[in-house]
């Protein structure tokens, strides 16, 4: 998953990394929503070449670049993506559409809405990564398979891709359409919870007393269905396979951004494989101009890498070219000249990670970061919470029923409390080293034993 500041190269980074992927013999797929002539300029289609007509299919189709052996390249066309759609949930909906009189739009008179790229890029990740509605429960999708076996394989049920490259939409919407599955899971557990479906004997009863259908069971597995759907693509985006690659071309605000952009990444879990400093100038011109602009980035620059060091994430270091890419020729370019500036480590150093004996992974029901039992001291349990790059000042944090909101800038996690604290009252939070502590006392009301004879952070 290739994201970073916009404006900053994303997409000929992401095109650049799928193209040296393939030259090392992998199969890959890049998956794109840039326009097609710009995508055919920088994969090396002469300018005044034709553009192909665009698949108007709801998925489209995987096309291979010609001058790149082992690059296939999936143009996202949300907007084909969207009427295919629109019109698939017209039809289920017929039912109460015809109650309220309506007339269903065609396709050709429907127009995409904002925020449709999102989606179409959701589904474009899942079906590259060879999974659909079908096997997102483990049901038998149409090529008789159970459930995703993470392979990658296509919908001919034959060899996958070994990597597949996506030019993500910029930094903080890449980051949060990332995290998009797992929160639309959450409203419609609220939404439509599936427990109500245990009145589906009355349906009957209350249709004839309305004098019309129900629509109850069509809600319910529709809800269904897109919850297989996001449950899958979770999956994907949630996979020790799946990474993160931030790109940004230095200059004043570049270290903050990446400071934000990081704390957002980990506190979605999602992994930082690495950031990308683009369009390095030369240093040492004669040109008192050009000189200046390459100080600036220098200065710029020597912050990302004293933050990347300091958290153990790599930095690779891109040359300006003096021109746009353009071509394999330029993208293998970019690739050969990659430098590593700050090479990987460990991520944030011993402070980010759980101590021995603390309640963190799986076994536990510590959705994220791990659990200090403290009761035997001071009377608390401890929620850690690891956000490196986080700032006071950005932090929000708010407790609503069983769950925990927390929020570091512009992104936002809603996390469920583990069992042992849902009986305790929160009682002060602090944030040190990069880690987020959030302390909760017993409620006497709701836990009368004596503390410290409770383990914590155990599944009831």
């Amino acid at each position: 998953m290739v994201t970073g500041a916009g404006g900053a190269g994303r997409s000929t980074v992401a095109a650049a990394t799928a193209c040296a992927a393939a030259a090392q013999g992998h199969r890959t797929l890049l998956l794109s929503a840039e326009p097609a002539r710009h995508l055919a300029a920088l994969l090396g289609a002469a300018p005044d070449a034709p553009v192909p007509p665009t698949d108007t299919s709801a998925a489209g189709a995987p096309e291979p670049v010609a001058a790149v052996p082992g690059l296939w390249l999936q143009r996202i066309d949300s907007g084909a993506e969207f009427r295919s759609r629109a019109v698939a949930l017209q039809e289920r909906g017929k039912t109460v559409l015809d109650l309220l009189g309506a007339v269903p739009l065609d396709e050709d008179e429907l127009t995409e809405l904002p925020g449709a790229q999102t989606f179409a890029l959701l589904r474009a990740l899942l079906l590259a990564h060879g999974e659909d509605a079908g096997s997102a429960d483990g049901t038998p999708d149409r090529e008789g398979r159970e459930g995703g076996d993470g392979a990658g394989r296509d919908s001919d049920g034959g060899a996958g891709w070994d990597i597949v490259v996506a030019d993500m939409p910029p930094s903080p919407q890449g980051i949060n359409l990332l995290a998009l599955p797992a929160q639309l899971r959450r409203y419609l557990r609220r939404l439509v919870p599936a427990e109500r479906q245990a009145a589906r004997a009355l349906r009957p009863v209350l249709a004839q007393l309305a004098g019309a259908p129900m629509p109850a069971q069509w809600l319910y597995e529709s809800a269904t269905r897109w919850s297989q759907e996001l449950a899958a693509v979770q999956r994907v985006v949630e996979s020790p396979a799946t990474v993160v690659r931030l790109v940004t071309e230095p200059g004043p605000f570049a270290a903050e951004a990446l400071r934000t952009a990081g704390a957002g990444l980990r506190l979605h879990g999602l992994a930082l494989e690495s950031v990308v400093a683009n369009r390095l100038l030369p240093a040492g011109s004669a040109d008192s101009w050009l000189a200046a602009l390459a100080g600036q980035q220098q200065t710029a620059l020597a912050d990302l890498r004293e933050k990347c060091e300091a958290e153990g994430v790599p930095l690779c270091e891109l040359p300006h070219l003096g021109r746009d890419p353009r071509g394999p020729e330029d993208l293998g370019a970019l690739a050969a000249a990659a430098r590593t500036a700050v090479p990987p480590g460990r991520e944030g150093g011993p402070g980010l990670h759980p101590p021995a004996g603390a309640e963190s992974g799986p076994g536990t029901d510590v959705a994220y970061g791990w659990l200090e039992d403290r009761l035997a001291g001071d009377g608390r349990l401890v929620w850690q919470l690891p956000l490196p790059g986080a700032d006071r000042d950005e932090l929000e944090l708010v407790r609503r029923g069983d769950e925990l909101t927390v929020g570091v800038g512009p992104y936002r996690r809603v996390l469920p409390l583990p069992s042992a604290l849902r009986r305790c009252r929160v009682s002060g939070a602090g944030l040190k080293g990069g880690v987020l502590g959030v302390r909760f006392t017993p409620d006497p009301e709701l836990w009368p034993e004596q503390a410290g004879s409770r383990p914590a952070g155990r599944a009831d």
